[in-house]
């Protein structure tokens, strides 16, 4: 039986399930993989960081993501379809995973992340 999103150890699961995904992912994992060259050892504890940070306010999380973002699309044009196949996956694995009140809350903020870094990133909004 699935269970809501309760503390880090849930964050965790979340992230290293939704990055397994996307490492092998057809649509979105070569800017990951070919085009970035994430380092996933160092990446992962940011994205730790960074959403626990988004469902419980904790203030763990320092760092720019809409740099990175425009730094990325300057080494590979990302386009619409990129976002949203990443808020796709990610709504998928929260789904397969979690279900409750911060399930939703966490799939409403990435949506809401991920259509503000396509605005910003893609059109300069």
């Amino acid at each position: 039986m699935k269970k809501d999103l309760k503390n880090r150890k849930d964050v965790e699961k979340l992230v290293n399930a939704f990055y397994e995904k996307v490492r092998t992912d057809t649509v979105i994992g070569y800017l990951f993989n070919d085009v970035a060259h994430v380092n996933w050892d160092s990446h992962l504890p940011k994205m730790y960081d960074f959403w626990e940070n988004i469902l419980f306010y904790n203030g763990n999380y320092s760092g720019n993501p809409m740099t990175v973002h425009k730094e990325l699309h300057k080494k590979s044009k990302m386009t619409q379809q990129h976002f949203q196949h990443w808020i796709f996956l990610f709504k998928t694995t929260v789904d397969e995973l979690f279900f409750g009140n911060k399930a939703e809350e966490i799939k409403e903020r990435a949506f809401n992340i991920a259509n503000a870094l396509m605005a910003k990133t893609l059109y300069g909004n």
